[in-house]
């Protein structure tokens, strides 16, 4: 139902959502607000022309009845970081030659919604502790990835609607928080102006940190971000929406960091996963956006495809803070009223899928840790949970560490088990929170009075969200306590949460590898997991920011803070952790300086970038992107070879007739432990293919930096240093046995042998496959090295989607069993029957595992196939050649050609 509003001299038609409810009896107030946004989705488009059929609308106002009914949605606008980013623009770059090839418009290869960019993933802690740390990060960044900006920049000409936000300007999430989204857009057509809710989805998996500000959006892989550049129709099914009653308030000691981590391990236990999840109750309304904030970006690790907040009045004040205009708050709050977006205080609660209620007071100073960041402890148990891992076997959560050598060749020998060599403010989950900030600053500042300083073998660093941080801080007079503790400001990128924490000491080092030390590092970050931080550090904690500056002043996880002294002062009295803890008072006094409007005016005013080194890149023009064949960071990916065809689903099936496992892993294997991000060690198949094309390793880059290299990346897949293949027990890192010889390789070298051999692999894993980021390389490399299917007890769903977008099939063990319970070893021979069939109608898979014995293993696996959309996309072979068949002609069809067909030996 077409309605109009007018504000000021202007008239605005919009979707009415709740006519459109009455219409079918329903009442608008009943239904979630996330629900609503979908409906106004559907209904907009259908009054705009776009295929939405009436049934669709129809599903969705009956929600509840309809859960996994897919749905086609178009998003207002994708927002990416470098790391997926880059690999989607060069992605289209290539889809434009392909198209070519076929003579097909070139010109048609466009993005037809508005896209941006935020280039803060590259940057890597190369110099900290000094301040001049800021400039020579940021020339070190240029210095390794001028090749891939290049290539940036020409893709901001080349492609309507780009927008790309130099090196430097902050982290994806905060810049869209404090900057970009506008919660209400607007567009000109020829019946007029239409406003309409903001929706948007991002190429990094904490996108619904956006759902603090009433924006819906949340992280998919870059392989469905191209499809919805493209224009495409976004098809999600309707989901299960929770509804979370906060109650309580955080109370001091705690702090929103720790409300944040409570709400991720209760949300975990509860199984969110795949649902959305919806905040209300009375606590919510005392929550700033800020906080919201904090506790919205932990979605993907509390496994909600976001964590919403509707908009109501701390939206507003918050929209008003940042420099929004008057008269767009203005259009935004009567659009939002006037549509029944707007929740008012007391207003009626909607009607849930289920109900969790969590008590805010319940927060304590916690640490999530070793590995997962739903694992949270109260400080006062660290201790005791790091000493009892210590000696533990790996397959029991533990370290397996040994008794550390004797001796030690530092200066001041201080260096064992559980030392912190890491401490990093850093990461969106709490930079773009200025409560917590400002406390660690206050910390700081009480930790200098009283003469103390960080521990001599840790390496801090501050990393903030973006250049408002700073700002505030310097005001606030809290800088120079912070660089007093080595916390000086290292740049504005995502960095240690990342994967980018740079190098330790070498001193350091040396002595991690000559006593086999287990240490340490605390991070205000969302990650954690094995591999990802430093491959040095094997414990790896997620706290406040306070927190962080407290355990660099301790130097060692292991402290208790009740108990135990964090140093003395100069006059010898103990200082204890209480000593230093800022109050709420303390902190309220200080919030008015991060609330100022010109502030923001000022750090998002294009004339204070320190963009210099980004103007004066030079960078090719024209529509199609000239390939260097002698690069090694830009090259032309192969996943637009051949021509698309109707035989894929057959090719599958006929890949899994003789299958072999390429490797066997347990729960919770993350997209970090497919496809790490982080530093290239030399000793991997990445690293010795670098080295074999003339790169030396200071100039490895990372792994985010080469994502642009199909070459690189089909070796990084599966080479996390701290993956645990079951088929290699005893080991770590990126090794598997090859069958039937049960030799003993590199993942990628079993994977060409049994590309050679003609025949295809698959992986066994157990629940949660593929959580973490959303890494359409870990996917995109799974595809490359010959992967056909995935069979898990269970997926996390933008991995699971990735796997569909390349054509690798996600089969899910019927409930009860795995592979593990089933009794496989992953040494057996796999086939597959009626695999097309499953695809096509749901049906199931029948598995035969055939044993050397002459032993058989049968049982039947689901096709995790979801949707029509997707049904679809397996039949074309994947997004990739589903989108190229829709730009070449008809008659240039032929068979496709693999991907995997093109990697070199």
């Amino acid at each position: 139902m077409i309605a109009t509003l007018s504000i000021r001299d202007r008239t605005l038609r919009y979707a009415g959502i709740a006519s459109e409810a009455e219409a079918a009896g329903q009442d608008i107030a009943a239904f979630p607000y996330v629900i609503r946004i979908l409906l106004e989705n559907l209904c907009r488009h259908r009054a705009w022309g776009d295929p939405v059929a009436i049934g669709e609308i129809q599903a969705l106002l009956n929600w509840r009845d309809n859960t996994g009914v897919d749905l086609p949605l178009y998003v207002t606008r994708v927002i990416l970081p470098d790391s997926s980013g880059l690999p989607v623009l060069q992605d289209l770059a290539a889809l434009r030659d392909a198209v070519a090839g076929h003579h097909g418009d070139v010109k048609a290869v466009d993005t037809r919604i508005p896209v941006d960019l935020i280039v803060d993933h590259s940057l890597q802690v190369d110099n900290w502790a000094g301040p001049d740390a800021v400039a020579r990060n940021l020339h070190r960044e240029f210095e390794r990835n001028e090749e891939r900006y290049r290539f940036l920049k020409w893709a901001q000409q080349a492609f309507n609607g780009v927008r790309v936000f130099p090196p430097g300007t902050g982290i994806i999430h905060q810049v869209n928080l404090e900057h970009i989204a506008p919660v209400i857009s607007c567009t000109d057509r020829a019946d007029g102006t239409w406003a309409y809710p903001d929706f948007v989805i991002g190429g990094d998996s904490h996108t619904p940190m956006i759902n603090a500000l009433g924006v819906l959006g949340w992280g998919v892989g870059g392989i469905d971000a191209e499809a919805a550049v493209l224009g495409h129709a976004y098809t999600f099914p309707i989901p299960e929406v929770i509804g979370v009653r906060l109650t309580g308030v955080v109370r001091a000691p705690a702090l929103t960091t720790d409300a944040a981590l409570l709400v991720t391990q209760m949300l975990r236990k509860a199984g969110v996963a795949g649902n959305m999840v919806e905040f209300f109750g009375p606590a919510v309304a005392d929550l700033s956006v800020p906080e919201r904030a904090t506790i919205a970006n932990m979605a993907p690790e509390y496994g909600a495809t976001c964590g919403f907040f509707p908009v109501d009045g701390q939206t507003i004040d918050y929209l008003r803070t940042t420099g929004r205009t008057a008269e767009h708050i203005e259009s935004v709050e009567a659009y939002c009223r006037a549509n029944h977006l707007f929740r008012l205080p007391g207003s009626e609660q909607p009607h849930y899928s289920r109900l969790i209620e969590i008590d805010l007071g319940l927060a304590v100073p916690s640490l999530a840790g070793p590995s997962r960041p739903q694992d949270r402890l109260a400080v006062g148990d660290i201790p005791a949970d790091f000493r009892s891992r210590l000696h533990t076997p790996q397959g029991q959560g533990g370290f397996a560490a040994e008794a550390a050598a004797p001796g030690s060749t530092l200066p001041e020998p201080s260096l064992r088990h559980g030392s912190v060599v890491l401490a990093a403010i850093t990461s969106c989950t709490n930079t773009s929170n200025p409560s917590v900030m400002l406390a660690a600053g206050l910390l700081a500042q009480k930790a200098v009075a009283r003469g103390l300083k960080a521990a001599p073998w840790v390496k801090t660093s501050l990393a903030p969200g973006s250049r408002a941080v700073t700002r505030y801080l310097d005001q606030a007079g809290l800088t120079p306590a912070l660089e007093a503790l080595g916390f000086h400001t290292i740049g504005y990128g995502c960095t240690t949460c990342g994967g980018k924490s740079g190098p330790l000491d070498p001193d350091v080092v040396q002595e991690i590898e000559a006593q086999k030390l287990v240490v340490a590092a605390v991070l205000s970050g969302n990650r954690n997991f094995e591999g990802r931080i430093h491959k040095m550090i094997r414990a790896n904690y997620i706290g406040s920011p306070p927190l962080v500056v407290a355990y660099a002043l301790a130097g060692r996880i292991d402290i208790d803070y009740e108990n135990e002294a964090l140093a003395c002062d100069a006059n010898g009295n103990p200082v204890y952790l209480r000593d230093l803890w800022p109050s709420p008072t303390e902190i309220a006094a200080l919030l008015p300086v991060a609330r100022q409007q010109q502030l923001f005016a000022a750090t998002y005013d294009p004339a204070n970038f320190d963009a210099t080194m980004w103007h004066e890149l030079q960078a090719p023009t024209g529509q199609r992107f000239p390939w260097d064949p002698s690069s090694h960071y830009l090259v032309e990916p192969p996943f637009f070879e051949g021509t698309p065809d109707d035989n894929a689903l057959e090719r599958l099936a006929d890949d899994l007739r003789e299958a072999r496992v390429l490797a066997a892993f347990g729960d919770s294997l993350t997209t970090d432990h497919i496809s790490p991000g982080g530093e290239i060690p030399s000793e991997t198949p990445a690293g010795q293919y670098l080295l074999a094309v003339g790169i030396q390793p200071r100039d490895f880059n990372s792994y985010v930096g080469r994502r642009c290299n199909f070459e690189v990346m089909a070796r990084a897949t599966f080479a996390n240093i701290r993956i645990k293949n079951a088929l290699m027990p005893e080991t770590e890192g990126g090794l598997t046995r090859h069958f039937p010889d049960d030799v003993e390789m590199t993942i990628f070298d079993a994977a060409q042998a049994y590309r050679r051999e003609g025949r295809g692999v698959i992986v066994l894993a157990g629940k949660e496959y593929g959580t973490g980021s959303s890494r359409d390389w870990a996917a995109k490399g799974s595809a490359l090295l010959g992967v056909r299917a995935v069979i898990a007890e269970s997926f996390e769903r933008i991995h699971r989607a990735n796997l569909v977008g390349m054509g690798v099939l996600p089969l899910a063990f019927l409930p009860g069993q795995g592979w593990r319970q089933l009794g496989l070893t992953g040494t057996e021979r796999f086939s597959f029957e009626q695999v097309a069939e499953a695809v096509k109608t749901g049906r199931p898979v029948d598995v035969a595992a055939h044993r050397e014995s002459g032993d058989v293993i049968r049982f039947q696996a689901m096709a995790q196939v979801l949707t029509a959309a997707e049904r679809g996309l397996m039949a074309a072979g994947g997004i990739p050649k589903s989108v190229l068949r829709s730009f070449i002609p008809a008659e240039t069809s032929r068979p496709g050609i693999s991907a995997a067909s093109t990697l070199s030996h």
